[in-house]
């Protein structure tokens, strides 16, 4: 393997707002809860203290955010929205009251956002970045002839993603079974990969219409059982709709960076 063919970090997506729109940077750091900085650091919820997340209302799917660059504030919007909901821009992540108003007005129910340093993340435990390699991307696109890479990466919402590697080779990153582990680097980052990540009601849907791709999850489980690649561990697959891979972080990483073109080294 040459040096140009070595793994890399290619592109950090971050998700400050749970189930809302992403944003590429060019670095980011370790936040105290061992996932990315700003990353899930909004969640919604309802005041029965229930999430309001995509997985329980496709309608978070029509909502649009965009951040500025230096992730101070964020401006929502409905595009479309018969209600004619006008769009409006908050602090974040300081401004939760406000925005939690404007949650209210398009969910027409009371809407609470909370804001935490250490984010919401999907897997409590495995809670540090996920991991996703573009090659994986790309087939995810060959077996869906309509999902572009761009819209596979909006779909599975994975925080890095590594190049110079083959289809699914972030399987590598976890172990034969639950006891054990395998440790990595990225830059100047360690981390340990726990498992292939379980996949929800999201992926299947388009991710700015919410419609959903009828035999999504079928199609996408038999791909993932045929072309598992050798260095897949099996037995960590109970099922095979799972895609990208979920991490710890100790507190000794906690506020260490992550940039674009950092090494992978295993």
């Amino acid at each position: 393997m040459t040096s140009r063919e070595l793994p890399a970090l290619s592109r950090i997506q971050l998700h400050p707002i749970k189930s809302l729109d992403p944003i590429e940077v060019q670095s980011s750091r370790i936040g105290p809860g061992g996932g990315l900085e700003y990353d899930r650091a909004w969640a919604l919820f309802t005041v029965d203290g229930k999430w309001l997340n995509a997985k329980r209302t496709a309608a978070m799917h029509l909502i649009r955010a965009i951040y500025a660059p230096d992730l101070g504030a964020v401006t929502l919007s409905v595009p479309g929205d018969r209600r004619n909901i006008p769009a409006q821009t908050f602090r974040f992540p300081g401004d939760v009251t406000q925005a939690a108003e404007w949650f209210t007005d398009y969910f027409e129910r009371p809407i609470i956002v909370r804001h935490a340093a250490e984010g919401f993340p999907d897997d409590p435990i495995a809670n540090g970045p996920t991991i996703i390699s573009t090659a994986s991307l790309e087939a995810v696109g060959n077996w869906f002839p309509n999902i572009t890479v761009d819209e596979a990466r909006l779909r599975f919402r994975a925080t890095l993603e590594i190049s110079g590697v083959p289809a699914f080779w972030e399987d590598q990153l976890f172990g034969e079974n639950e006891r054990s582990v395998v440790r990595f680097r990225i830059g100047e980052v360690n981390l340990e990969g726990s498992n292939p990540c379980a996949r929800c009601p999201v992926p299947p849907r388009d991710p700015h219409t919410a419609e959903d791709l009828v035999g999504f999850q079928k199609r996408f489980t038999a791909q993932r059982a045929a072309t598992l690649p050798p260095w897949s561990s099996r037995e960590r697959f109970d099922h095979f709709y799972r895609f990208s891979t979920n991490t710890r972080v100790a507190s000794t990483e906690h506020g260490k960076p992550l940039r674009l073109g950092d090494g992978l080294i295993l």
